[in-house]
């Protein structure tokens, strides 16, 4: 598997330079363009899921123990964090989004029914493994609700019902953008919230948030040692990363709303690092300093953690189901909803029950990425070659969103 999934990145990071060599000034124009904070936005919290609230508070211990990960020695547990989550993987999400929006077009490639199929297995199973992360997060967070370590019945319970308000919620594309917007205005909310209980409090706040941020810093210093698996748990975050880039390449690549190509690059990389940069720079304060999060905190993070659910759920039931004409036109608002759920429940399930991994899925993402390569290879080089802009049908209208089902 390793060695699967060192073929998978260095023939992504490849695919990237000769993209942004071939066609970085390419104006990318998806079918549904939005404007650029929109993209931004949904890009943001489409692309994340809860892992991105709930992971890093139990995952700071794990990186400063040296003593048991000593691969983990070469920089801060704040720098690891955000190079697990930021930055250098989310090109991972440009390739996938420009080749959706300028390439596939012409290659249709993912129209093949054997194809079709596999995808929208990845597609399904990491909807499920995203409802999953949440319920096995929920006993940290929410201990009053339990013991604090096993999962009991109100949490299969709430997770039931997010499941079911994002199987709505894709029933109209109209939602996405009031989710995606809301998503991360409550996320930069929840970031001030908690910045606020941290430094505000203390007379050098503003001090201690630059000396924490800063570190931050060093990730860019040994951003090489994040290229490739470092250890086990690094390789499952990679293949996590895999299992999403196909489809959200796929859904975000419908939004882009006429940047260039070298932009769209810069976009994805710079724009939701920051975000995530500063929210991990507190945490990591309340980790080191071992201020309690329990109560209110928790609830606002689970809060947060519950919309981005929603918000991811929603963007990759819409992609599956309209992948496989499984939509509300076809089978009425209520067979859809049903039949969701019960998948999306019962797949949860089967994470649950270690019957699924995220790195399987993952792996399955890396042989239709280079598979799609060889297809090109074989039968349509030149006419890919021969690309030099997106495709005519797609026009600058940011009214399409408000009109679309």
């Amino acid at each position: 598997m390793t060695t699967w999934l060192t073929i998978g990145i260095l023939f992504t990071f490849a695919a990237i330079a000769f993209v942004i060599y071939r066609w970085g000034n390419v104006k990318c124009v998806g079918v549904t363009p939005v404007r650029t904070f929109t993209f931004i936005a949904i890009l943001f919290t489409s692309g994340l899921d809860v892992g991105l609230i709930m992971f890093p508070l139990t995952e700071f211990g794990g990186y400063a123990d040296l003593s048991a990960s000593p691969e983990y020695g070469f920089t801060n547990p704040l720098a690891i964090e955000f190079g697990f989550w930021a930055f250098l993987i989310w090109a991972f999400y440009f390739l996938t989004c420009f080749y959706f929006c300028v390439i596939e077009p012409r290659v249709k490639f993912f129209e093949i029914p054997v194809i079709k199929f596999i995808n929208n297995l990845v597609i399904i199973g990491t909807c499920a493994f995203t409802a999953y992360l949440l319920l096995t997060n929920l006993p940290w967070y929410l201990p009053e609700m339990g013991d604090g370590e096993s999962v009991v019945s109100s949490f299969y319970l709430i997770v039931f019902v997010i499941i079911a308000a994002a199987v709505y919620s894709s029933t109209s594309i109209r939602y996405v953008r009031i989710l995606s917007l809301a998503s991360t205005w409550l996320f930069l909310g929840l970031i001030v919230l908690m910045w606020a209980g941290a430094f505000m409090s203390k007379e050098s706040g503003i001090g201690e948030f630059v000396n924490t941020f800063a570190l931050i810093g060093d990730y860019f210093g040994n951003i090489h040692h994040f290229v490739l698996p470092m250890n086990d748990y690094h390789e499952f975050y990679l293949f996590w990363w895999f299992a999403w880039s196909i489809m959200i390449g796929q859904f975000t690549s419908r939004f882009v709303g006429g940047m260039k190509t070298y932009q769209v690059l810069i976009a994805m990389m710079v724009f939701p690092s920051l975000p995530i940069a500063v929210w991990f720079t507190v945490l990591y304060y309340y980790s080191a300093n071992e201020i309690a999060t329990t109560g209110f905190y928790n609830l606002a993070m689970v809060m947060v953690g519950i919309t981005f659910v929603v918000n991811s759920l929603d963007s990759l039931i819409r992609l599956y189901t309209d992948n496989l004409n499984l939509t509300v036109e076809r089978f009425g608002k209520t067979k859809y909803i049903i039949g969701n759920l019960a998948l999306m429940s019962g797949l949860t399930l089967l994470f649950q029950l270690n019957f699924l991994e995220i790195q399987w899925v993952g792996a399955l993402a890396i042989g239709l990425i280079l598979g799609c390569f060889g297809y090109i290879l074989a039968t349509k080089y030149k006419k890919v070659a021969a690309i030099e802009h997106s495709p005519t049908e797609n026009k600058i209208d940011f009214s399409k969103i408000e009109l679309a089902n």
